[in-house]
């Protein structure tokens, strides 16, 4: 596990200088951006968000920095291996185009030693509720998160951006119930 993790470690590294280097707008996303914030560690690979009409310029940058650019079937991310570690550079994350105002509130942090924008933890709140699914339904994951980040999170944007998920509805409950999150109507 070390291993992976120091991999990982370092693609998060190499294509987030590769995409500054390249001024490509950009935002730590995912497990490793709650990380930043105080969350737990991911084990499986690194995200990153970027506008769709950026990713198309970002693929020459990455491949002349030695990283393996693959378009996969999902045609909402593009893939970037730097040996076997998996970096996402995601730009429509549920049908949602990442846009100005969402890398807008991503804040300049020092991640290893490198700065670079990091989503803010609403928005990763908001990301990790919304994909939840009949499919993905795992609170075992999610609610870590939600506890280590609910003191930074504006949990009444979470539920209006969440409204019509049953699945973020049904975390935000239990949630609320474990003293995570505050009650509807409660301090934000």
């Amino acid at each position: 596990m070390a291993g992976d993790e120091d991999e990982m470690r370092q693609a998060l590294k190499r294509v987030a200088a590769t995409l500054k280097d390249a001024e490509i707008p950009f935002a730590l996303s995912g497990g490793y951006a709650a990380w930043v914030h105080g969350g737990p560690e991911p084990d499986h690979d690194v995200d990153f968000m970027a506008p769709p009409e950026s990713v198309p310029e970002a693929v020459e940058p990455l491949e002349k920095a030695g990283l393996r650019v693959e378009q996969p079937s999902e045609d909402w991310l593009v893939k970037v291996y730097d040996g076997q570690a998996m970096v996402d550079l995601v730009h429509r994350p549920q049908g949602r185009p990442v846009d100005a105002d969402r890398l807008g509130r991503a804040a300049a942090l020092a991640v290893l030693s490198l700065e670079m924008p990091v989503l803010d933890p609403t928005d990763i709140i908001v990301d990790k509720l919304i994909v939840l699914d009949e499919h993905d339904c795992d609170l075992g994951s999610v609610l870590p998160v939600l506890r280590s980040l609910r003191e930074q999170v504006d949990w009444r944007r979470v539920r209006a951006e969440t409204r019509g998920s049953p699945f973020a509805e049904a975390a935000l409950l239990l949630a609320q119930c474990l003293g995570i999150a505050p009650a509807v109507g409660g301090p934000a």
